[in-house]
């Protein structure tokens, strides 16, 4: 079964069709809204979408963590990682639920 992925370049054709911008505008809104996206979760902003689902940051600690195949230790820097959770919504049309 070949499952379909929806890219930047699907998002903006969607938007031309539904919506009725130029090709052009509609790739333009589609890269600013995430570009918005991504420069608050660049500031720590909390990203929330309404019946879709929050974006955030999340702060991982240093520690130590081993090499599955050595088996040599080795200490994992401090980072951020972009988490995603999904609105209560999204999650009963995912599963087929009434999102009522």
């Amino acid at each position: 079964m070949k499952k379909n992925t929806v890219t930047r370049a699907t998002l903006a054709e969607a938007v031309h069709r539904r919506v009725g911008l130029s090709r052009a505008e509609s790739h333009q809104l589609v890269t600013e809204v995430l570009e918005l996206i991504m420069e608050a979760l660049d500031k720590d902003e909390l990203v929330k979408l309404s019946s879709f689902g929050t974006f955030r940051i999340h702060h991982k600690k240093a520690r130590i963590g081993r090499n599955p195949r050595t088996k040599k230790e080795a200490i994992i820097t401090p980072r951020r990682v972009p988490g995603f959770r999904a609105s209560p919504k999204m999650k009963a049309r995912i599963n087929g639920e009434d999102p009522s």
